[in-house]
């Protein structure tokens, strides 16, 4: 059965003028932050051309305020919130770039932010995926800059808290890789869906996010399946992008905390079931609807205003 998901890019060779890179955004109902970002691309050095498309994934009006005030900007409005994979998708079949630039609306660019990210992607012919240093508003590591495909081993260390404990530990800290000196630039498995530059060929080789995912583990899920088309991704510190991060999860926060821990049983039955045996398979499972139901009640009972964030 051919899933939606995969499909064609548009074909940037038969398109005259296109632009180096293209940078697609998802919004959902965060129009003050969707400024800013716009706002820090608008100032970013861009001398290969610069195509930015925004899906707007809300019902607040977003869409049409940016028609009327970025007129350069391409605008699509999703039938409904389809998830954060599948209205990506909806910008990257409409992109001409070369290069092409998923980010969030919660993110500032800095000034030489794109042109750093597009070299490191340019000057080795393996990487496939690019990702920055992802700092919080209070300066401080955005742990998913940089990650292990997720196992059953290094979950259970991540969830019991050992990374906080043995940071440096390379088994223990394999998660988020809180080993790695955060400001040392190295080859990862994964890097976030917040800012991800990728190659053309490399998305086309792979195929566009899976839209099972409504919100996240598609950008895991596309870091593996990039780097089994054969190219790496790559965490590059030199490019220190502001994340603000869960803003628009802030809205619909017993979804995003379901969703949470639906992607993990996605990831998991999707590219781990097949070489982990029954009784492991089993485990897995029974933990993360465990840890899932845990997490929806704890959210449950605390202030609206102290509720989780991913």
């Amino acid at each position: 059965m051919t899933r939606p998901w995969i499909g064609a890019l548009t074909d940037a060779s038969a398109v005259g003028g296109a632009p180096g890179l293209s940078v697609v955004i998802v919004t959902y109902h965060v129009p003050d932050l969707l400024r800013r970002c716009l706002g820090s691309l608008a100032v970013a050095t861009a001398p290969f051309g610069l195509e930015v498309i925004v899906v707007d994934a809300g019902t607040d009006g977003t869409g049409a305020s940016v028609r009327r005030d970025y007129p350069d900007i391409l605008v699509i409005d999703a039938p409904e919130n389809p998830g954060f994979g599948a209205a990506s998708n909806l910008g990257l079949r409409r992109a001409r770039g070369r290069w092409l630039l998923m980010l969030n609306p919660d993110t500032e660019v800095p000034v030489d932010g794109l042109v750093k990210a597009v070299a490191a992607l340019e000057r080795d012919p393996v990487t496939g995926i690019v990702g920055p240093k992802l700092v919080r508003a209070d300066g401080s590591l955005d742990r998913s800059a940089r990650r292990s495909f997720p196992t059953p081993a290094n979950a259970l260390y991540h969830f019991i808290g050992l990374p906080r404990l043995l940071p440096g530990h390379r088994r223990f800290g394999a998660y988020n890789l809180t080993y790695l000196d955060p400001d040392a630039e190295a080859y990862v498995d994964a890097v976030a869906g917040s800012f991800m530059l990728v190659r053309r060929e490399a998305l086309e080789a792979a195929g566009l996010f899976d839209e099972t995912f409504w919100m996240y583990g598609e950008d895991l899920d596309l870091c593996l399946r990039v780097r089994d088309a054969g190219w790496r991704a790559r965490y590059v510190p030199s490019v220190v992008v502001t994340h603000l991060k869960g803003q628009s999860s802030r809205r619909r926060p017993l979804r995003c905390t379901y969703e949470f821990y639906r992607a993990m049983m996605i990831f998991h039955w999707k590219h781990r079931a097949a070489t982990s045996g029954p009784l492991v398979n089993a485990a897995v499972s029974a933990a993360i609807v465990a840890l899932g139901a845990v997490a929806i009640v704890r959210d449950r009972l605390r202030p609206a205003s102290r509720r989780r964030v991913s």
